[in-house]
């Protein structure tokens, strides 16, 4: 299942700056835990997938997953051994944009060691460093 968008209002996109930390998406809203970006990046469709299918691997149908990131922009690259000019290159790949502090993955319904676990083999699979949170619960 590659993500990526239904229709984009451009094709091709510039590269873009990653200023500043996550000022929405960055706390735990729907789960339990939670793996939060410690520093900017992009983390592409491929990379997403991958983390999702070790966490609903190692949870063995058993929690609630959820995926809070999406790869909206769009990443343009030109053969190898192509000369210069004749335009920009075709999308190659699609990348969520990642601040610090973006939470990306929750989970609900699991134990706290089991999430630990699960979010351990996540991590090895994102480009980015993440920790492990836990929701707060306000009284």
């Amino acid at each position: 299942m590659r993500l990526m968008p239904k229709r984009v209002k451009y094709r091709k996109l510039q590269r873009g700056r990653i200023k500043g930390n996550a000022t929405r998406g960055n706390v735990v809203s729907f789960g339990e835990f939670a793996l939060q970006a410690l520093e900017p990046g992009w983390i592409s469709s491929q990379q997403i997938e991958a983390g999702r299918i070790a966490a609903t691997h190692h949870f063995a149908r058993e929690g609630k997953l959820l995926i809070r990131i999406f790869p909206h922009k769009s990443i343009s690259a030109k053969p190898i051994e192509t000369r210069m000019g004749k335009g920009k290159g075709e999308t190659d790949r699609w990348v969520a944009v990642v601040k610090p502090g973006t939470i990306l993955y929750e989970v609900g319904g699991v134990p706290l060691d089991e999430a630990k676990q699960a979010f351990n083999k996540v991590a090895h699979k994102l480009p980015v460093r993440v920790r492990f949170v836990v929701r707060r619960e306000f009284g």
